[in-house]
Order: structure tokens, then sequence, then C-alpha cells
């Protein structure tokens, strides 16, 4: 019976409901019911025959889920906003499955996303003890400089601590408009990061955009199109996460 046994909060993720973070807090907040009776403890374990209520509503397990979404700027990774802005969501609107962005990119930062309604995945993709890399590309004001490209790879020291080593390529850098095209390459997720270790030496970011996520890219896709994964993508990044590639 003990095998049969998992938390609470993994539970409510696995249905697709919401992240398994997430989860924990409406726990925590006393939002959950486990056979009518309210929940507050996250070690609470139970059985595939109990009935769990998020919210007031009772969470069934959905086929797993994972959509690799090319995200416009100007578009807010949630599946809400109060101030009624657009987010990626609404771009699955007929899916019957509910989905929801696995970690985040900024409002003006485009590119590559993954949703999903699998929590363990999301938990995998986005906790600070896993390494999937992401390649960007940013347009900077300003000619970065050799030293700023080896400090960037070396690891530069931001208010929350010391980056991780970077692989940066300069692309293109334009003499009239004084600007510079680079592509670098991060294993970490910290907010708004690529921004800040430009801003770091005083290059501003006109405009940024993910263009790889482990073994995905954008290729095939347009800005507010999305393509299912196969289960062979799936795969290797979480081989990838779960060995530190």
């Amino acid at each position: 019976m003990s095998k049969e046994l998992e938390r609470l909060q993994k539970r409510i993720a696995n249905s697709g409901y919401t992240s398994r973070r997430k989860a924990e807090a409406l726990i925590t907040e006393g939002k959950v019911k486990v056979n009518g009776e309210v929940v507050t403890e996250l070690g609470t374990k139970v059985k595939p025959s109990d009935n769990v209520e998020v919210e007031g509503i009772k969470i069934e397990q959905e086929d797993k889920m994972y959509i690799l979404f090319y995200k416009p700027t100007q578009v807010i990774t949630s599946v809400s906003d109060d101030r009624g802005r657009k987010v990626v969501t609404d771009y699955f609107k007929d899916l019957e499955t509910r989905i929801y962005p696995v970690g985040r990119l900024d409002y003006d930062t485009s590119g590559l996303l993954l949703l999903t309604n699998d929590g363990e995945f999301t938990n995998l993709m986005t906790h600070p003890r896993y390494h999937i890399q992401k390649k960007y590309v940013a347009k900077l004001q300003g000619y970065l400089m050799r030293e700023e490209v080896k400090a960037l790879e070396n690891g530069v020291e931001l208010e929350d601590g010391f980056t991780q080593p970077a692989q940066v390529k300069v692309k293109k850098q334009d003499k009239e408009r004084n600007t510079t095209l680079v592509e670098i390459t991060i294993s970490e997720g910290r907010n708004r990061q690529v921004r800040r270790m430009f801003e770091h030496f005083g290059h501003k970011v006109d405009k940024l955009t993910r263009i790889e996520l482990g073994n995905l890219d954008l290729k095939g896709l347009n800005a507010g199109e999305g393509r299912v994964l196969t289960p062979h993508e799936v795969k290797v990044l979480r081989h990838m996460a779960e060995n530190g590639k």
C-alpha cells in the first residue's frame, strides 16, 4: 500500500491543476481538501482512491502534455493577468487540458517557452539544482568589449550573487548605430538574468529572444505559434536535467 501513496502537492501537480510549488502554497493556505477535510500539512500523503479538491474543484489525473511555444513580446508568462494583458495561455484556449508555463520569459522578451500540465516535469526544468542550458540572442546598446565577454564567461557579480559561467559569442557590431548583436548561453534561470548581466557593464538590452532550451529550438515556428513535443524530446530534456547537461 505504501508504494501507492504520494505527496499531496505531487498529486495536485500531476493533475495539471498547477505547479508543485504553487500546490504547496495552496495547501498551506487551507485551499485543499482530502476526502472533504481541509489539509494544510505539506507532508500529507494520499492514496489513488482519495478524493482531492483544490479551491472547491475535484482534481483528476490528465494525460501529460508538453508544448513548445514561440512567445511574442508584450505577452505575460502566466495563466492570467489582473491588468487584462495578454497571457501565454490565451494562445491555447481550444485545449481541453489545463496547461501552465514552465519558468518564465519577461514581458519584453520573446522566444522559446515550454507549457505543460506535468508538475514533476516543471520542477525538473526549473529547480536551481538542475541545469538546462538556454541560449539567447540579444541586441545591445554600445560595443561589448573583449574583456566584458571574458568576464561574462567567467561569471559576474549581480545583486543576488555571482552568475555561473556563460558562453558568449559576438555576432555583429554596428558602428553607425553603436550596437552589438550577441549570443549568450546560460544554465540558470534568475529573474531578468541576461538583461542584468549585460546591464552590469552598462549595456541596455534593446531586444532579447530565447532561441534554444536544451535540445529544443524555434525552427519552423513564428512568434505566437507552438507545437507538441515528441516523447523523445521530453525524454532527452529529462535526461539533460537529471545529468546536469
